[in-house]
């Protein structure tokens, strides 16, 4: 689980770290500052269309032989953007790290999935989930710190390094993942994965994911001007607020996780929910002011892990053994689709006011909450299916 965990953290931070490099990128390469978005953008493009390559192959393999060579080539897209001469070759080298950063966020859950048994892995997503919130968190205050005392390339060195160690790690540490394609052969039906996409548990489970991430990616890339400008909060603590919230996250995620054990998805995404439409209410809808900032980051951030950790374990539920990689890859294009159109949206929705407000937060806002409030619903039908499929093949 630790392993895991570090690869999680890698991805993470790999992407994360990128974006705070704008203008000593822009500086050091004369890319227009206008174009930066191209950086972050083709990332995310990659691994969509990477995790939807990957859903039709991904289970024919060894999962830590397809594990170490994702992590192989994250590590050579990584190293290849400190190397980049101009805009072109650092967008390539970001191409194929995100081609092989999605695919191994896959594997990587696959392999949770078939190591740890449903009743126990709520904890076990909460735990692996938690890497997210500490690279959420380090990957800003690192990836400045590195650029500061050795330039810009330094971060795209030091992260391939450690991933690099990692992959290592995987290979001489986790013991072969053959369980799915031993099942295969001892006779166990393996559908070809166009039909997996037309069950109706699937395409449940699929829009679940949708509407989580979509409510939240409409608001997160907005989060800390609308913090700045319209709410007043200083500059120089952005990163205390960001430092506590990924903190308190990592702890959540644990506690969600193993209430979800306990009392199940459908509980857990439904007081999750409830929490985002309260902090929604009280934060931007109609924002109390007696309520402090950070109280309302912290509270979004929690938020997150009760609808995050919930959905991921019961998808990963969702899917048989021997399609269960594939399964992750399609969602985890899905995800990065997701977040792309939750950004478009936000960035539709809000215009800029006197003094850098944003105006529109209030309706953007409410839109989100239109949009979580499908995720309960699409979480009970998914569980309600898979209760009934018990009695059957056990994939509804």
């Amino acid at each position: 689980m630790f392993l895991i965990g570090a690869v999680q953290f890698v991805n993470v931070l790999d992407f994360m770290m990128v974006m705070p490099l704008g203008p000593d990128l822009a500086t050091a390469l004369g890319v227009p500052a206008s174009q930066l978005g191209l950086v972050g953008g083709s990332y995310t493009a990659a691994a969509a269309v990477a995790g939807i390559i990957g859903a039709f192959f991904l289970d024919r393999f060894d999962r830590r032989r397809a594990l170490a060579v994702a992590l192989a080539g994250l590590v050579v897209g990584t190293a290849a953007g400190g190397l980049a001469t101009g805009l072109g070759t650092l967008i390539a080298a970001r191409v194929v790290a995100g081609a092989f950063g999605g695919p191994a966020t896959a594997l990587a859950l696959a392999i949770v999935s078939d190591a740890v048994p449903p009743e126990r892995r709520g904890r076990a997503m909460g735990a692996v989930m938690g890497a997210f919130a500490v690279a959420s968190v380090l990957g800003v205050p690192a990836g400045l710190e590195l650029a500061r005392l050795g330039g810009w390339r330094l971060p795209f060195f030091a992260v391939a390094g450690l991933g690099a160690a990692i992959a290592v790690a995987a290979i001489a540490v986790l013991p072969p993942q053959r369980g799915h394609l031993e099942a295969a052969a001892a006779g166990e039906p393996v559908a070809r994965f166009r039909d997996v996409l037309r069950r109706p548990i699937v395409l449940l489970s699929m829009a679940a994911t949708v509407s989580a991430v979509v409510a939240n990616f409409a608001l997160i890339p907005n989060l800390s001007a609308y913090f700045q400008y319209n709410r007043g909060y200083p500059r120089a603590e952005l990163s205390v607020l960001y430092l506590v919230g990924g903190t308190v996250s990592f702890a959540t995620m644990r506690l969600a996780g193993a209430l979800t054990d306990r009392r199940g998805p459908p509980v857990v995404a439904t007081f999750g929910c409830l929490m985002f439409i309260a902090v929604l209410l009280v934060g931007f809808i109609h924002p109390v002011s007696a309520i402090p900032v950070l109280a309302v980051f912290v509270a979004f951030m929690v938020s997150g892990s009760f609808r995050f950790v919930p959905l991921q374990t019961q998808s990963s539920r969702v899917p048989g053994p021997s399609e269960r990689a594939r399964f992750m890859s399609a969602q985890s294009a899905v995800q990065h689709l997701a977040s792309a159109a939750g950004a478009m949206v936000g960035a539709q929705a809000l215009s800029e006011g006197p003094g850098g407000t944003l105006v529109g937060m209030d309706r953007l806002a409410w839109a989100a909450v239109i949009t979580a409030v499908i995720l309960p619903v699409l979480v009970w039908l998914v569980d309600r299916r898979m209760r009934r499929a018990r009695a059957g093949d056990g994939r509804g």
